[in-house]
């Protein structure tokens, strides 16, 4: 993972309410959830979803809009560890199948089970 980092932007509120653990790599604290986005467009070159709840997918989708949108064209992957993802993405399929996503707006969203897959896949 040679020439790799990982940056954190965490929201203060995360940290007040202790909604986070110790960050891997650099930590930038933020106000807001719209500066947390705002930061993450300016300072990744990618973006990588964990496993999370309805903050993480409404951060994903968001994301995964503006390529459409020609906002940005960088890679976005979701790290599926132990199959967390797996109903998200045959949604997802499923969406496609039934002609609501196309399906070159479908392969804008990477996965993979390893870390070092989905890097290597972005």
């Amino acid at each position: 993972m040679h020439g790799r980092r990982v940056l954190g932007i965490v929201p203060s509120t995360f940290i007040e309410k202790h909604l986070i653990g110790k960050t891997c790599g650099k930590e930038l604290k933020v106000v807001t959830m719209h500066e947390r986005l705002l930061k993450m467009m300016e300072f990744g070159d990618a973006f990588i979803a964990l496993p999370g709840g309805f903050g993480t997918l409404e951060e994903l989708f968001q994301i995964v809009s503006w390529v459409q949108l020609n906002i940005h064209q960088k890679p976005i992957g979701v790290l599926n560890i132990n199959g967390f993802f797996d109903g998200f993405l045959s949604f997802l399929n499923h969406a496609v199948e039934q002609k609501f996503i196309t399906q070159s707006a479908r392969q804008i969203l990477i996965s993979s089970s390893t870390a070092e897959e989905l890097i290597d896949k972005l």
